[in-house]
């Protein structure tokens, strides 16, 4: 996933001006607490505190669901299975297929969590700008080789996809047809990988090369780049305290 450009003025709403720092700690802090939840009397409170997350961002709703599109296609299949093969109190039988009250509030808890998780991820990556979001990492501590694979790793996809579009055009430019069935198409697309892959690595050494000539190091991230205010500090004390009610109602209820 790129993260489109943005930009960040006084007139963005908090979430986009908050500390990229206290944001980090805060939303990876709900975040962690919404992996631990297992009750499902918790869930719509753990939903609602997603959706102001998202109301107070003004994250535009057609952009998040594209975001959560390709995700979804990886947990869809568990929460198919999960009613059919896990439990024992049959709910529905249909054709040999029992579902159960338990899978299916298994397979209802695996959902909410995770598109909350991935809500909240949404919202990190798209309210701050990329290398500001790998800076305040480093001033938490994240090692200098990690944040630069961070950047290189991002950067790198647009260059890669950029040239599978244009080795595409050129097949098709050359006569190749792309067959409906994928499977008919298998033998080129190993082709195409491997050109794909054996191009990205002369790429990278000749980039790796060109950097350690210019001088590359690592500068230490400058003192007051990042600078939080009282409105930042209550605002990851409310996460906090979000949080805290959290694990309260998963332990009380």
């Amino acid at each position: 996933m790129i993260a489109p450009s943005i930009s960040v003025s006084p007139d963005s709403p908090f979430v986009h001006r908050w500390d990229p720092r206290l944001k980090l700690i805060g939303l990876l802090l709900l975040a962690f607490t919404f992996s631990f939840v297992s009750n499902l009397r918790v869930l719509p409170v753990m939903i609602a505190l997603t959706l102001t997350v998202v109301a107070m961002s003004r994250y535009p709703l057609d952009l998040l669901l594209r975001r959560l599109r390709y995700p979804s296609l990886v947990i869809l299949g568990l929460i198919i299975v999960l009613p059919l093969i896990s439990g024992f109190t049959p709910l529905v039988e249909w054709g040999g297929l029992t579902v159960t009250r338990e899978g299916l509030q298994a397979a209802l808890l695996v959902a909410t969590r995770f598109f909350c998780i991935v809500t909240l991820a949404a919202v990190l990556l798209g309210t701050t700008p990329l290398l500001r979001t790998v800076k305040a990492m480093q001033a938490l501590g994240l090692p200098y080789v990690m944040a630069d694979m961070a950047l290189l790793v991002v950067r790198y996809l647009e260059v890669l996809s950029a040239d599978l579009r244009r080795m595409r055009i050129a097949m098709r430019l050359r006569g190749h047809v792309e067959q409906r069935r994928p499977w008919r198409n298998l033998r080129t697309l190993a082709w195409l990988t491997g050109s794909l892959i054996l191009r990205g690595y002369e790429r990278s050494q000749g980039v790796y090369n060109a950097m350690r000539l210019r001088g590359y190091g690592h500068a230490p991230v400058r003192p007051g780049e990042f600078t939080a205010t009282r409105v930042d500090l209550l605002a990851l004390a409310a996460v906090c305290a979000a949080a805290g009610l959290l694990i309260w109602l998963e332990l009380t209820l």
